[in-house]
């Protein structure tokens, strides 16, 4: 009697006489990542027909169906992927699909099943999340009598995600002894394994979840499939409460070791991907390359080591682009927000500036008066784990307090507090400066001995300029004139261009009154 394993291995096998109908081959990809010795290949499933591996599944799935079975109408719940490929296989068999996907389903998945499936498609947005969907696709399927194509747990659909490991095996480009595999419903994860541990005996495979989303790791763990109560869907393709009852069990079985992932080390991952190869990735669709980098940043994989990861699609709403570059931090530091308490005097930033390393680089300042007696300026910093630990021990050798609230609210959502009424003489200008290390600190420099920040909001960009809305206050009014003259003398490398803005402008712009 063969085991389920078996049973997904010749699905393999058959998925590869059907697949080809519909897509072609991806490339697997040689990486050159920052910082990384060891041999990292790619499999480029964001190349595929629909920038995502999910067709291969969809059609394998549908085509297997009898006639009969698909002139009843196909019917799959979807956060996107998945869909697509439902409505590309739906469009090249000539039969009807319903799909059912989330009501927070970005837009450009939307409109890729409607440009996939044409006339053959129907979206139904419903619930909330991936569980909610399908709880409504599968009572539609039992009141229509329609055939239902699950997006992991069905042995056919598996057997044709299993296709981009045969074609990893015949790239030639093997053996490879660590295979990174991201998992949502499990799988993908069981069919690469599956087939990848037949030809590679010896081969590692270890799956990658999101820390909030793991709920195979949590069910391995527990002996039986769970559902976990909260599920983050930030990596929306792979965000799923519970495993598949048949990718549970593959899973249990070839799956040899998990990974959670941050957030932030899934856009880590996404900016490491943009800076080797030009490719931007979904998150889910970086998650394996995230386990990897984890694992390399651990010291769990060996320079010597020849791993494969699967960058498994690259829809994603264009608008997401912003959170995943601030998640991502600078060059190879991720970023850090502190938060000092120090005196409401003149000169107290410049000298917290002061004892920053020259390598660390400031990325986000976000502060607003809302005291006499203490200022909590908010500082971005991009910095190594040495930079910010000497930052604490000499800010703490200096008694100034610092906190890291890089996971507060106010600060993802740049919520800079601000009472206009407690500065005197402010003035408020728009600044460009020179994108370099320490450019804030020639600034501050230059406007010290006169004025006090009474606020600041400035985000790097990546341009080689940064922008600053700047509100300084003054003991005397004459100060403040003397600063206005002394500003059209700023040197170009300080900065490139100051704008005052009036005070009226200032609280538009702002928001305060």
């Amino acid at each position: 009697m063969s085991t389920l394993s078996d049973q997904l291995f010749e699905e393999i096998l058959q998925a590869r006489q059907r697949v080809y109908a519909v897509g072609e081959q991806t490339p697997l990809q040689k990486l050159n990542l920052p910082g990384v010795q060891a041999t990292v290949y790619a499999k480029r499933e964001d190349l595929g027909p629909i920038r995502a591996y999910k067709w291969r599944g969809a059609y394998n799935c549908m085509a297997a169906l009898s006639p009969e079975a698909r002139a009843k109408g196909i019917v799959a719940a979807s956060a996107g992927n998945h869909a697509q490929g439902v409505a590309l296989a739906a469009r090249v068999l000539n039969c009807q699909a319903v799909i059912f996907m989330p009501r927070s389903t970005p837009e450009v998945k939307q409109r890729e099943v409607r440009r996939h499936g044409g006339e053959h498609v129907t979206i139904m947005l419903h619930g909330d999340c991936y569980d909610e969907t399908a709880r409504a696709a599968h009572e539609y399927t039992k009141e229509h009598g329609c055939t239902f194509v699950h997006p992991y747990d069905d042995i056919v659909t598996m057997g044709g995600q299993g296709t981009l490991a045969d074609e990893v095996v015949m790239s030639g480009e093997g053996p490879f002894n660590r295979a990174y595999v991201p998992i949502g419903g499990g799988g993908l994860a069981a069919a690469v394994a599956c087939w990848l541990k037949k030809f590679w005996p010896n081969i590692k495979i270890i799956g990658v979840e999101g820390i909030d989303q793991a709920s195979m790791k949590k069910s391995i763990e527990m002996g039986q499939r769970t559902n976990l109560d909260y599920v983050d869907v930030f990596c929306d393709g792979t965000a799923v409460h519970i495993p598949g009852e048949q990718t549970f069990t593959l899973c249990r079985e070839l799956i040899d070791e998990y990974v959670t992932v941050t957030n932030n080390e899934v856009c880590q991952a996404i900016r490491a991907m943009w800076e080797s190869s030009r490719v931007v990735p979904e998150p889910s669709g970086a998650m394996s390359l995230a386990g990897f980098l984890k694992q390399w940043n651990n010291n769990l994989v060996a320079p010597e080591d020849k791993s494969v990861v699967i960058i498994s699609g690259a829809n994603m709403d264009f608008t997401q682009l912003t959170l995943i570059a601030r998640q991502a931090g600078i060059g190879n530091h991720e970023t850090r927000y502190l938060r000092i308490a120090m005196e409401a005097k003149r000169g107290q930033v410049l000298k917290y500036l002061r004892h920053i390393p020259s390598a660390t680089m400031l990325v986000d300042v976000q502060y607003g008066k809302t005291d006499y007696d203490t200022q909590y300026p908010v500082f971005g910093i991009a910095a190594s784990d040495e930079d910010l630990e000497t930052i604490r021990t000499t800010l703490k050798h200096k008694g100034i307090k610092l906190e890291d609230i890089s996971e507060d609210d106010d600060v993802r959502f740049r919520m800079i507090h601000f009472q206009p009424a407690l500065c005197k003489y402010p003035l408020f200008v728009h600044i460009e400066f020179p994108e370099r290390p320490r450019a804030f600190l020639d600034f501050m420099e230059q406007v010290a001995d006169l004025a006090s920040l009474c606020y600041f909001n400035y985000t790097y960009t990546g341009e080689r300029i940064g922008r600053a809305l700047v509100g300084m206050e003054f003991e005397r009014e004459e100060d403040r004139d003397i600063l206005r003259e002394r500003m059209k003398g700023f040197s170009r490398n300080i900065i490139r261009a100051i704008r005052e803005v009036s005070p009226e402008a200032f609280m538009r712009i702002t928001g305060h009154n």
